[in-house]
């Protein structure tokens, strides 16, 4: 009994800690909270430093861990196993991520829990600087970048279109056209190069390089191995940061209770804010995804969710879904039938870049902390958190809160500032076992979907391995001992 205690504790160390700098956090920032002279932005400063310098390390790996990661996850597709297969998971990865983020923007933008909060004190000055632009310039400016010119320079620039109004009044221009002040639509139209990495850029090139990988196919392989291997090296480097979170969580959570006015409506707007994303998970685990599951295999998936309540809870405990996979396969095998060569080609893949739980989160934390902050959105700002919360999926490790990391790229894509992930990482730790736990059935779910579409492709997939077998082997018999008629009908 004392040894099963310990296992449990060491299993869940991290999350322990990192509720325990969580509520010390929160203790330390109340009691300082209770000085009456007002605390300095300096002051301020000094205590979040050690907050900030973990906040920077994420940011750090944000590049080497996602690109490599998405190269190789996409790289990595079986084409040669079956196209149908591959074609039909990557379809159903595709529309459950994607219906995920929209159903978590239509949510948090109807609740709006994030609705008077308390806007930096620099969000006057970065307000007046704004640029002015229309509509259709931001969603040119999104498709711009979503084909930089130069990779290197998307790494650290992303463009954007700028209209200058260099005259007052109404001006007859060379060509005749009459400029006036009060209509944007005749501002002369410039483009600048920001500071702030192209996110979108990223990720589509990486995109491709890794469909044109698994085209490749053997001569690929290197280039595939190499990405493969950065990822791997860099989910490491990035673990051990990830361990540093119960003392930098600590702090930024002080230092952000130091700069609150009002505490105890702060605490409310974030319990609608973890009330929304768990509606959010809600709806698409019990609702979207078991409709889905029904449509297509024309069955119901109560029984099938139930076969897989280990692997579920596996997921809950452990807020890792490449830790579950083994827990998830074998419930997949001997609980629900599912063919071995599907169970073991989809969720591998469904494990690194099937994330609906973090999607939808992602999806919502930005807009909540948006809100919060006062900061308005155009349509295009939505657009791109859209994109980039299910790319920032995809390339999410599948270990405990490497949502930390893609989220803070979510808050880069649309301007708004990394540190304001402290205003939700306070609950992150137990968001992050709920988003998983919908992670891995969505990942069930799909597996039963694509072996209920593949079956006969499987089938004669089956059947064309026999005969090649069986053609090596003089035209005689097959791997399981039986006539090949077929091909000896075909020899005479």
């Amino acid at each position: 009994m004392k040894k099963s205690y310990v296992k449990v504790l060491r299993e869940n160390f991290l999350t322990l800690a990192t509720m325990g700098g969580v509520i010390f956090g929160v203790i330390l920032g109340v009691c300082l909270k209770l000085r009456e002279a007002p605390w300095s932005d300096r002051e301020i400063m000094y205590v979040s430093f050690i907050g900030d310098l973990f906040l920077q390390m994420l940011k750090c790996v944000i590049i080497p861990l996602i690109i490599p990661s998405l190269i190789a996850s996409v790289g990595s597709l079986d084409l040669s196993l079956s196209a149908r297969v591959g074609g039909v998971a990557v379809a159903y990865y595709l529309l459950t991520t994607v219906s995920a983020v929209i159903l978590g923007i239509i949510l948090v933008t109807s609740i709006q829990p994030g609705i008077g909060g308390e806007p930096r004190a620099d969000q006057e000055e970065s307000e007046a600087s704004t640029r002015i632009a229309l509509t259709p310039d931001t969603l040119m400016d999104l498709l711009r970048n979503c084909f930089p010119p130069n990779i290197i320079q998307a790494t650290i620039q992303q463009y954007r279109t700028t209209l200058i109004l260099d005259f007052e009044g109404e001006q007859v221009t060379e060509s005749g056209f009459i400029r006036n002040a009060s209509d944007p639509y005749s501002w002369t139209v410039a483009g600048s190069w920001s500071n702030g990495t192209n996110i979108l850029g990223l990720v589509v090139f990486s995109i491709v390089t890794g469909i044109a990988i698994a085209f490749c196919g053997e001569d690929g392989k290197p280039l595939l191995n190499f990405f493969a291997s950065v990822s791997i090296v860099m989910m490491k480097v990035t673990t051990w940061i990830i361990h540093l979170a119960p003392i930098g969580v600590c702090f930024l959570i002080t230092g952000q209770l130091m700069e609150m006015n009002n505490f105890g409506d702060t605490l409310a707007r974030f319990g609608w804010y973890f009330g929304t994303v768990l509606l959010g998970l809600l709806i698409h685990g019990g609702i979207v995804l078991p409709t889905i599951y029904t449509v297509i295999t024309r069955t119901l998936p109560f029984q099938f969710i139930f076969n897989m309540g280990n692997a579920l809870i596996t997921a809950f405990g452990t807020a890792s879904s490449s830790a579950t996979l083994p827990v998830t396969i074998e419930s997949l095998e001997e609980k629900n039938g599912i063919d071995p060569r599907v169970a073991r080609f989809v969720l591998p893949i469904g494990a690194t870049i099937n994330m609906d739980g973090t999607a939808l989160y992602e999806a919502i934390a930005a807009i909540f902390i948006a809100q919060y902050r006062g900061v308005s959105l155009s349509i295009g700002n939505v657009i791109a958190i859209s994109i980039t919360a299910t790319a920032a999926s995809i390339g999410a490790a599948g270990i405990p809160q490497a949502g930390l990391v893609t989220m803070v790229m979510v808050l880069d894509t649309v301007g708004l500032p990394a540190d304001d992930v402290a205003l939700i990482v306070a609950v992150d730790w137990l968001l992050d076992r709920f988003r998983t736990t919908i992670n891995v059935l969505g990942d069930a779910l799909g597996a039963g979907i694509v072996y209920h579409l593949s079956k006969n492709d499987l089938e004669d997939l089956e059947e064309v391995e026999d005969e090649e077998l069986t053609y090596g082997s003089g035209g005689m018999t097959s791997m399981n001992g039986k006539s090949n008629k077929a091909y000896e009908n075909t020899s005479m």
